[in-house]
């Protein structure tokens, strides 16, 4: 990925952050068959030894696990915020019209190796933790407990536990950093207007700390 040096981001507490906000990611693979992506939602996990690992699950179906060996190189890519950027929106265009479109984003690109698991014991830690970071937000938790033994059993049966061991992980955050402040504040005051007030707060946030 060609990312500019301001828009580099490489803290990993940010990407990680990121990654916990926005779990549903793209996952690219490459086969005999060619270049292969998927879309599931996918838990960070991190050691005492800052390891990182890349957590999901997949039906028993999906051919993924069969047409690729465990330990084979793949691609994660997470989106977080994003949107157009109207040039109407810097004051300096007023000046000398020289600016275009452009868009705002956040992604983070992680590689890494899969491996799949079909043990129960690593299926239910997985369903585990995913369920309880999600159903945290709910009024009332839905716990697996709350299901039938048998059926939860059943379930599991059908499905393979994916585990990336990361070995890279970069993020391109591109929010108008490359902005005259004045401009920065024109893009802002753009978003506030559309009502997308969380991607103005992160422009915010990003050209003020430069």
């Amino acid at each position: 990925m060609y990312i500019p040096q301001i828009f580099k981001e490489t803290r990993q507490d940010v990407l990680h952050d990121l990654i916990r906000q926005y779990p549903f990611a793209t996952l690219i693979t490459q086969n005999n068959a060619g270049l292969d992506a998927m879309h599931l939602p996918i838990e960070l996990l991190v050691d005492d030894e800052q390891n990182v690992t890349l957590v999901a699950h997949i039906a028993k179906n999906n051919p993924l696990h069969t047409q690729i060996d465990s330990g084979a190189e793949v691609l994660v890519i997470f989106q977080g915020q994003q949107g157009y950027i109207s040039p109407n929106w810097y004051p300096s265009k007023q000046q000398h019209h020289q600016h275009v479109p452009t868009w705002n984003y956040q992604v983070v690109h992680v590689k890494g190796k899969i491996y799949f698991s079909q043990d129960e014991k690593v299926l239910r830690g997985i369903l585990a933790r995913l369920t309880r970071t999600h159903e945290a937000k709910q009024d009332k938790s839905w716990k697996m407990s709350d299901a039938p033994s048998e059926y939860i059993a059943e379930e599991l049966r059908h499905i393979v536990a994916v585990e990336i061991q990361v070995s890279e992980m970069v993020g391109q955050f591109k929010m108008s950093q490359n902005r005259d402040p004045i401009d920065a504040v024109g893009v802002i005051e753009g978003l506030e207007q559309q009502g997308k007030m969380e991607l103005a707060q992160t422009v915010k946030r990003s050209t003020q700390s430069n």
